[in-house]
């Protein structure tokens, strides 16, 4: 190999492994600082979770990548009429993707709950929480919620819990259990990317939600004694 070949070889390799070092400390900050200013409000124990007006649960597919029901949805929903039962909370707002009239998140989590002998009225669905950001932006623009508890896997909450304080609501998190699936260490790496991205879609590129529409306040009916 020619010198001026090798010694451009050399350059390459460190300024690569430079920026490889750069991407990790990146990752590594905008991790520590999401967690650190959410992990005091997040709480593993069902019984233990704040009492707050409205529960916002996050909506996932239904079906396991191998096949069979998705644990982590049956944990939140499960979760999430555990605390309404409770009176943790007076309302669940379910927010999910309804990309096409075939793959409907929260009408399948409203039929599940419903099995489960949750009234219509504590339930409110929105058809267009195709994101984290999403979600939480429409709670608050569309359905006026201004104190929530946000229910989903404790890996999820951080991210969920900051979008929140920057869109000022006042949230608390309640961790649905995480069971043990496969490949779920392939959520918490895509987990610590979406934190850095969402650094990005909150104080750099003015992230927008995809759609919006007219205002639909919640209408919270008191619990039957």
């Amino acid at each position: 190999m020619r010198p001026a070949v090798a010694l451009f070889v050399k350059r390459l390799i460190v300024i690569l492994t430079l920026l490889v070092l750069l991407a990790i400390g990146v990752v590594v900050a905008a991790n520590a600082w999401v967690l650190a200013r959410t992990q005091d409000r997040i709480e593993n124990d069902l019984l233990l979770c704040a009492s707050e007006p409205v529960g916002v649960v996050f909506g996932t597919s239904y079906w396991a990548r191998g096949g069979g029901r998705n644990p982590l949805y049956s944990a939140r929903l499960s979760a999430a009429s555990q605390l309404l039962r409770t009176q943790r909370v007076q309302h669940l707002l379910l927010s999910g993707d309804n990309r096409t009239r075939f793959y409907n998140e929260p009408v399948t989590m409203w039929r599940d709950l419903r099995a489960n002998n949750v009234r219509d009225s504590d339930m409110t669905l929105d058809y267009a929480g195709f994101s984290t950001f999403d979600t939480l932006v429409r709670a608050r623009e569309i359905f006026g919620v201004s104190r929530s508890l946000l229910i989903t896997q404790d890996w999820h909450l951080p991210r969920a819990l900051f979008i929140a304080d920057a869109l000022g609501i006042d949230a608390k998190g309640c961790a649905a259990p995480t069971p043990a699936v496969s490949g779920v260490w392939q959520l918490h790496v895509r987990e610590w990317l979406a934190r850095v991205a969402t650094l990005g879609d909150l104080y750099l590129w003015g992230r927008e939600p995809y759609f919006l529409g007219p205002r639909e306040p919640l209408h919270i009916v008191p619990a039957a004694r």
